[in-house]
């Protein structure tokens, strides 16, 4: 296999599920590398993402489903969700009883205590979306909190042409984005800048949001606890994220072959 880059989900694939990545991993990571491999990782996450073990084997990452791409500090894919555009529908949606954020650079702005949604948020500030003045690189209604009908309409009625909604499973969150702002489209960018082809990356995901990632690179792999809506898109499935999954799968059709 000619693989150049290697490009990884991070929560259900790389990571553990108690979110630690294993010595054995880093290690394969370290000598994929050491084959002038690009090691890139793609996550829903935002700044939380910087996890020190990993940061330092890493030549790019996706952020926030492919709002942003960097490499190290510079900015090499941006898709931003501005919400003066979305504005009504968020502000009928928390007329409607809805709890909902907003993040911009790790801040979640929200009409509610954020860090309960998810361990990884912790900045949190207190919004009113009527008067709310930033660019986010997503959003989320909490789709409990709505009734889900009455949600459907608002979302059909308010949603810009330009944003997607993605209910996602197991969080009961429904992400707004732009539609753009998928995690294949930051792997293309820094594939561009590095010169490298479509063809010759192998991408690793589990979730319904890494559909895109597997679909676009020329290997995708789903890892075995992934949804059944990505393993049928997969190329190949390897073991478990708590078993070592996508390390295994390197050492032995990239460092072995």
């Amino acid at each position: 296999m000619n693989i150049k880059m290697i490009v990884t989900d991070l929560d259900g694939t790389l990571l553990h599920s108690d979110t630690a990545i294993s010595d054995y991993t880093i290690s394969i990571l370290k000598k994929c590398r050491e084959k002038c491999i690009k090691v890139v990782y793609a996550t829903a996450r935002d700044n939380s993402a910087t996890i020190p073990a990993l940061s330092e084997l890493v030549d790019g990452f996706v952020r926030n489903n492919g709002a942003k791409a960097c490499i190290g500090n510079t900015l090499v894919y941006s898709r931003i969700v501005p919400v003066n555009n979305v504005r009504n529908l968020l502000v009928a949606a928390e007329n409607a009883g809805a709890k909902i954020t907003a993040e911009n650079n790790g801040i979640y702005y929200a009409n509610f205590n954020a860090t309960k949604i998810c361990w990884w948020i912790q900045q949190h500030e207190n919004a009113d979306f009527n008067t709310l003045d930033i660019e986010a690189e997503k959003l989320y209604i909490i789709a409990d909190t709505i009734n889900q009908s009455e949600g459907e309409k608002l979302i059909n009625k308010y949603l810009p042409n330009d944003l997607d909604e993605i209910f996602i499973n197991g969080m009961s969150l429904i992400l707004i984005k732009h539609k753009e702002a998928i995690k294949s489209n930051g792997v293309a960018a820094l594939a561009e800048h590095w010169g490298i082809k479509q063809s010759e990356i192998v991408a690793f995901g589990d979730s319904e949001i890494d559909i895109d990632l597997l679909e676009y690179c020329g290997i995708g792999i789903a890892v075995g606890n992934a949804l059944d809506e990505i393993k049928a898109v997969a190329d190949y499935i390897c073991e478990t994220n708590d078993n070592d999954g996508v390390a295994k799968w390197l050492e032995e059709h990239i460092l072995k072959a």
